[in-house]
């Protein structure tokens, strides 16, 4: 039964990720129908790919520091205190993670670069700095740690550090012994996930680094799409692959070793209203911190949309409706179209991602040997692999009968799926789990058929996990970029393409349209996850 349910997800990633990335690969390290692997030492001796996988690797570790220390009192707060506005403000700190990665730049750009915030009040600008790249990863990834360390933290039982006060320990000591042991692994699996997501890093290092700072999926951007340099574009994807493999394994073992040691209650019995000083002031930090890092720059971007040259109005949005408004030929269609098409994809590739999501996680509901652990595995693989690998991929195999998808709409819901699919196992996942066998057996016993059995038994306990899937996997793909700028259509823009678009042409209207397509797009995304944040399928707020 469970090979059974395995066969359409395998099938799926096999035609629509493994064969488009093996034949970009396979084109870059083959000449004349014979295998270079002498390639692969060649770029890599290289002292500008050496600069970029220094950089890379720094920048990841850098952003992963800085995510943890400022992060970390924000889970112990979501965690251990109550407070009026609690559940909104988890659902703030979450939107960030949810956006698009050229929003976010976007965001930043407006914030700290020319012509931002900083530059007109005391002539500062960040762009083009590592800073600047930093800053916005560590926005990026904020909910990542407040989730996911903040989730296990408020359903550790304080009363076994509590017990260790009683014994003579200091609170630090006490913590040290008691808890930080129990969170070690969702703190290491959170980690193992910013390290990840910075890594490969694109939209932000993009918009914000400027010509003087690359990561390798931007790297792989500009050897695929402006130097048509094949075989090094081959090279760095085959370096990243094995990294994102590595990373995705040990957070594999980080993931089953806390799911053995846990021993959890109530949030609700673990939350409380600050006591004291200190209490107030660390809730008050993190409400700083909230303000600044968060709320700050997508107000900034909401206030430049706004912004433009005659004074505050509707005149960046009413620009969107036009073709070539300023004299720009951008677009072959008004840029507010893509909104339109933005959401018809999404709305696709969800259902795509749900479907195929359901279906292994069904197939990875019993725990089971090392075939299924690799095929778990394989589904987060999206997440980190060069999604410039898969698009340009799409475009190179996805052109013959009888898959010649070149043309048609579906290509771009089929690779905003690949980036759903791992939100929806992993949103699924636990619940399934959680369902009683019996159940399952006793209608068995009474003659249902499996299909039947998941109808009446498992959809309506897992219903309310199907909803919050499906609004996660929306709002990946509505903000999926990296491999839809290659396959969309120039007729058919996707709101982040546009965004880049306009990000990419001088003149004040194109950045002012960019503005304003990217405060659309964040509001969609902001309502998505509001709607998450009210059926949400635990109270644990872990991703």
């Amino acid at each position: 039964m469970r090979l059974g349910l395995m066969a359409v997800p395998v099938a799926f990633f096999a035609l629509f990720f493994a064969y488009p990335v093996t034949a970009i690969v396979g084109r870059g390290l083959k000449a004349e129908g014979d295998w270079q692997f002498g390639r692969i030492g060649e770029v890599l001796s290289r002292p500008d790919i050496l600069d970029v996988l220094w950089f890379t690797t720094w920048q990841a570790l850098a952003s992963t520091a800085l995510t943890l220390l400022i992060a970390l009192p924000g889970a112990y707060v979501f965690a251990r205190f109550d407070f009026p506005g609690k559940q909104v403000l988890r659902a703030v700190v979450t939107v960030p993670f949810v956006l698009p990665t050229v929003v976010v730049g976007t965001a930043f750009l407006a914030l700290l670069g020319r012509g931002g915030l900083l530059d007109e009040l005391w002539g500062v600008r960040l762009d083009t700095t590592v800073w600047a790249i930093l800053l916005a990863h560590v926005f990026f990834n904020y909910a990542v740690v407040v989730r996911t360390v903040g989730g296990l933290w408020s359903q550790l039982d304080p009363r076994q550090e509590e017990a260790a006060r009683v014994l003579g320990a200091g609170r630090f000591a006490a913590f040290r012994r008691v808890t930080l042991p129990a969170l070690a692994p969702a703190v290491a699996a959170a980690a193992l996930m910013v390290f990840l997501f910075t890594f490969t890093s694109f939209g932000v290092v993009q918009i914000l680094g400027g010509p003087a700072y690359s990561t390798l999926e931007v790297e792989i951007y500009r050897q695929t799409a402006q130097l048509l340099d094949l075989p090094t574009a081959a090279v760095l994807t085959l370096v990243q692959f094995a990294a994102v493999g590595g990373i995705l394994a040990v957070h594999a073992a980080t993931v089953r070793r806390r799911e053995r040691a846990l021993k959890l209650v109530d949030p609700a019995q673990t939350s409380r209203r600050p006591r004291g000083a200190g209490q107030w002031a660390l809730l008050g930090g993190v409400l700083l911190t909230a303000l600044l890092l968060i709320l700050l720059p997508l107000g900034v971007l909401v206030e430049r949309s706004f912004d433009g040259p005659g004074g505050y109005g509707f005149g960046y949005y009413e620009a969107l409706q036009s073709v070539g408004a300023g004299g720009s030929s951008t677009f072959l269609v008004p840029p507010l179209e893509a909104v339109g098409n933005s959401l018809r994809y999404a709305l696709v590739a969800t259902l795509i991602a749900l479907v195929i999501g359901g279906l292994a996680a069904a197939a990875l509901t019993r725990r089971a040997g090392r075939l299924v652990r690799g095929f778990d595995a394989l589904l987060m693989l999206p997440l980190g692999v060069s999604a410039v690998t898969v698009g340009f991929g799409f475009l190179i195999t996805l052109d013959k009968p009888p898959l010649d998808l070149r043309t048609s709409w579906i290509l771009v819901p089929l690779a905003q799926a690949l980036v759903g699919v791992p939100f929806v196992v992993r949103t699924m996942l636990p619940v399934l789990r959680a369902v009683d066998d019996r159940l399952r057996e006793a209608a068995a016993v009474l003659g249902a058929s499996p299909l039947r059995a998941w109808r009446e038994v498992d959809l309506p306990l897992v219903r309310r996990a199907v909803l919050v899937a499906a609004g996660f996997a929306f709002a990946v793909s509505l903000g999926e970029f990296g491999a839809t700028v290659f396959i969309a259509r120039p007729d058919n823009p996707t709101l982040p393409v546009a965004v880049a678009r306009l990000l990419g042409r001088s003149g004040e209207l194109n950045y002012g349209q960019a503005m304003a397509l990217s405060t659309i797009l964040m509001l969609v995304c902001a309502v998505s996850l509001l709607l998450l944040e009210r059926i949400r399928t635990d109270r644990s707020g872990e991703f």
